[in-house]
């Protein structure tokens, strides 16, 4: 190969990328007698660790958890999960967030029981195919469950090997992440337990090669090895590209109470929370008199109108600005998909995502 070849630069690059020998073992040992009892841990059924995996995306081990438990106990086979209503199966989900993951959870779970008997995929392609399931997930799935040599990378795996390796460039951009996978795979290929390791890496990057503070490096296998570590440099790594500002937005939301209701509607299926129930809201921040004006409008008789709460809620690209008004009404207007619950059915029967349920 020569030197204007090009991919020589990028051919190097990868090169350097190289993992130590002891790395595996250490992790592997240290895996064995120091992992946590989770409950996705009991067994390596596919349904039971994908459906893990797919919770915990964006979701804390210890928000995901209860959910976890819960949602087997509602739906514990994938054929379950298949013939569950989408209604059903939000109302599960409400709360974790993110919910096109269980829509694509759904649809996956169709195609297994449709396309292969009910019985998960067992090759990394298979894996892959099924909605919702990127790189990450199908190394997961596909290395605990099957015992297939394929690395599962995330933002923890990602962290763990830029502070062994003392990575100066961003982790985050396309060509670094595949040199960090390729540099795993040389690993995996020659590794007798490949979903040991994939949950060893796992661990500890949520135990002890923590993000953000000082890590916990004196318990960890990989100290010796570890290059930010013997600099002292740990809060160095790993590098981050820069980003983007959420965008900012106002909403009024209304909780209009008639005949011992409150009103609610369903998101359009498409985009933001779509599928979703919410209060009555409207784009901007109003003041008593414009909200009342905008009511009335509706054909609503108000008999009552007062600030409730205010609250601030957080996407992954955008910020909800929310002031909540409370609207005292004389009567439950028939409207085109409004709908008037009780508070005891919002809270059993409809899926309010967080945004709008701690209005209740």
């Amino acid at each position: 190969m020569s030197v204007t070849d090009g991919n020589f630069k990028w051919y190097t690059m990868r090169m350097k990328r190289k993992l130590p020998e002891e790395f595996a073992p250490r992790l592997c040992r240290w895996y064995r007698e120091n992992a946590r009892p989770l409950p996705w841990r009991a067994d390596t059924a596919p349904y039971h660790v994908w459906l893990s995996e797919i919770m915990l995306q964006q979701t804390r081990i210890e928000a995901a958890r209860d959910y976890y438990v819960r949602f087997l106990e509602a739906l514990p086979t994938v054929e379950a999960l298949a013939a569950c209503s989408e209604e059903k199966l939000l109302k599960l989900w409400e709360g974790l967030g993110y919910y096109s993951r269980a829509r694509n959870l759904h649809k996956a779970a169709q195609i297994i029981c449709e396309q292969y008997g009910g019985a998960f995929p067992r090759d990394y392609a298979g894996i892959l195919r099924l909605p919702g399931v990127g790189a990450y997930t199908a190394g997961a799935v596909g290395s605990i469950c099957f015992g297939l040599p394929v690395p599962a990378v995330d933002g923890n795996v990602l962290r763990v090997i830029a502070r062994l390796l003392a990575i100066r460039e961003a982790v985050d951009t396309p060509q670094v992440r595949r040199e960090i996978t390729a540099a795993l795979q040389t690993v995996y290929d020659t590794c007798p337990s490949p979903g040991i390791l994939t949950q060893a890496i796992m661990e500890l990057g949520e135990v002890l090669c923590l993000p953000g503070t000082q890590p916990d490096c004196a318990p960890c296998p990989l100290a010796g090895l570890c290059k930010a570590y013997r600099g002292g440099r740990q809060k160095d790594y790993p590098v981050l590209s820069p980003k983007k500002p959420r965008r900012v937005e106002s909403r009024t939301v209304f909780l209009i109470h008639a005949e011992g209701k409150l009103a609610v509607r369903k998101r359009p299926a498409g985009g933001l929370l779509g599928g979703m129930w919410e209060f009555p809201n409207a784009e901007g921040a109003m003041r008593e008199e414009r909200a009342s004006a905008l009511l009335a409008c509706q054909g609503y008789k108000v008999d009552s109108i007062a600030i409730a709460k205010s609250h601030k809620h957080v996407f992954t690209h955008v910020v909800w600005h929310m002031q909540a008004y409370e609207v005292r009404v004389r009567e439950a207007l028939p409207s085109e998909g409004l709908v008037w619950a009780t508070e005891a059915e919002l809270r059993e029967a409809y899926a309010l995502p967080t945004a709008f349920r701690v209005f209740l």
